[in-house]
C-alpha cells in the first residue's frame, strides 16, 4: 500500500490544486489530509463555510473520480460550526472519508483519527483539550472562543471550561482499538512529545506526552500528524523510529510539502514542491 500524507494546506487553493497533479503522478492507494484545511486569515472566519461548499467540495470530488481514497479531518484552525457542512460534503463521495474520531479500514489497514489538540494560547479553542488531568493551562493571548451554530461564543473562564471536558489521554482511550496494531495507522492533528516533532518557531516543544505514552504503549504500525508546521525546519526532522512505530510529521511551508509512505517496500520521501 502507498500512503500520500499532507496537512495544514489552510485553504490554499494552489496546494489543493498541486496535491491533486502530484497524486495523479504518484498514485497512491491512499491521500491523507493532517488537518487544518480551510481559510484561517482571522478576517472573515465564516467564509470557511463557503470554502467547504466551493473548493474542498471540488478538490474532493477529482480524488473520488481517480479511485483515489482520501481520509481527512478539519483540524484546530476549524470552525467545528462548519463540521456539519464538511460531513456533508464527505457523505457525497465513496472514496472520501472525514475520519475524526473515527476508524477507516482499507485493504486490511486500519486507520484511525483524532482531530483534537492539546490547548495552546490563542483564542479559537473548538477542538482544545487539556492533555492530561495535571495538565497547566499556559497564559492566554485573548477570551476564549468556541464556534457555535449561532456565531462565535466567550467562555470567560477557560480553566473551568476545558476541566469539564475529556483530556487528550481520554479521547485517544475512547477511539476505536483496531484489529492488529501492527497494522493500524494513527492519524492525529497534533504531534507527540519527545521526539522532535513538535518544536515552533521560538524553539518551545507543545507537542503531547499524553499521545507519546500511547504510542509507546500500544506500538502502531505509524502515527501521522501536523500542526506545528516549522518543527521539521527547526530539528531537521521529520520522521521518528519509537519502538516498532514510525511516526511522521511532514511540515508546511510557502510550498507543497507532502511525504510518500510505501508501506510494502517500507520507504518513506518526502516531497517539497
Amino acid at each position: 500500500m502507498k500512503l500520500m500524507i499532507t496537512s495544514d494546506l489552510h485553504g490554499n487553493t494552489w496546494k489543493y490544486k498541486k496535491l491533486y497533479q502530484e497524486a495523479c503522478k504518484v498514485r497512491p492507494d491512499v491521500v491523507i489530509n493532517v488537518g487544518d484545511m480551510y481559510p484561517n486569515d482571522g478576517n472573515n472566519l465564516y467564509r470557511q463555510k463557503e470554502y467547504i461548499q466551493n473548493q474542498i467540495n471540488e478538490h474532493l470530488e477529482a480524488f473520488n473520480k481517480s479511485g483515489i481514497y482520501y481520509l481527512c479531518f478539519p483540524g484546530n484552525d476549524d470552525l467545528i460550526m462548519f463540521d456539519g457542512v464538511f460531513q456533508e460534503v464527505c457523505d457525497r463521495y465513496p472514496y472520501i472519508e472525514n475520519i475524526a474520531q473515527r476508524k477507516v479500514q482499507i485493504q486490511g489497514y486500519d486507520f484511525i483519527g483524532m482531530s483534537w489538540v492539546a490547548d495552546y494560547p490563542f483564542v479559537i479553542k473548538d477542538r482544545c483539550r487539556k492533555d492530561t488531568k495535571d495538565y497547566k493551562i499556559g497564559l492566554q493571548k485573548g477570551t476564549a472562543l468556541i464556534s457555535t451554530e449561532t456565531g462565535l461564543k466567550e467562555i470567560s473562564n477557560w480553566k473551568k471550561y476545558v476541566a469539564g471536558l475529556p483530556t487528550i489521554e481520554e479521547e485517544l482511550e475512547k477511539l476505536e482499538r483496531p484489529a492488529d496494531m501492527k497494522k493500524a495507522i494513527y492519524i492525529v492533528h497534533m504531534p507527540p512529545a519527545n521526539l522532535g516533532l513538535d518544536v515552533c518557531v521560538n524553539e518551545e516543544r507543545v507537542g503531547s506526552q499524553a499521545l507519546y505514552s500511547f504510542i509507546k504503549q500500544n506500538q502502531p504500525l505509524l502515527t501521522l500528524h501536523g500542526h506545528i508546521h516549522e518543527s521539521p525546519a527547526m530539528t531537521g526532522f521529520w520522521k521518528a523510529e519509537f519502538g516498532s512505530t514510525t511516526c511522521i510529521q511532514a511540515g508546511q511551508t510557502d510550498d507543497l510539502v507532502y511525504v510518500v509512505a510505501d508501506l510494502d517496500k517500507k520507504t518513506y520521501e518526502r516531497v517539497v514542491v
